[in-house]
């Protein structure tokens, strides 16, 4: 048995040496064409990339928004922030749940009945009195 396994291992050895030494060479100069032109596509797209950036830069300015909501009723008067955190507190201490896991707050203000009504992460609701 160890004859066999002498004779196999031999014939496999030049079977493997002669099929990988066919591509590489074939391949090397195949390598050479592409490098001489990738850094010439190079170029050209950092060039792109910067003139795309104060494109982006100056929308983004547009973009910002500052707001500020103020209700004034029966000789009260509550801005938006007073509002938000008045809704946090009862996230926190009546709704009995973690700071962090709020992730979203809507409320709407009936002055007439002096109550926020509000829906926090889409599935809590309830009211408060202000």
């Amino acid at each position: 048995m160890a004859v066999t396994k002498k004779t196999v291992a031999t014939a496999v050895k030049p079977a493997i040496a002669e099929t990988p030494a066919a591509p590489v060479k074939t391949e090397e100069p195949a390598k050479k064409e592409t490098v001489k032109k990738a850094p010439v596509k190079k170029e050209a797209v950092k060039k792109e990339t910067v003139k795309k950036a104060p494109v982006k830069k100056a929308a983004a300015k547009k973009a910002e928004l500052k707001s500020a909501l103020h209700i004034q009723f029966s000789g009260k008067s509550y801005a938006q922030e007073d509002l938000i955190k008045i809704a946090k507190d009862v996230w926190k201490y009546d709704l009995k749940q973690k700071a962090a896991d709020l992730t979203s707050v809507e409320l709407y203000v009936k002055p007439e009945e002096s109550v926020v009504y509000y829906v926090m992460n889409k599935e809590f609701t309830g009211s408060f009195a202000i």
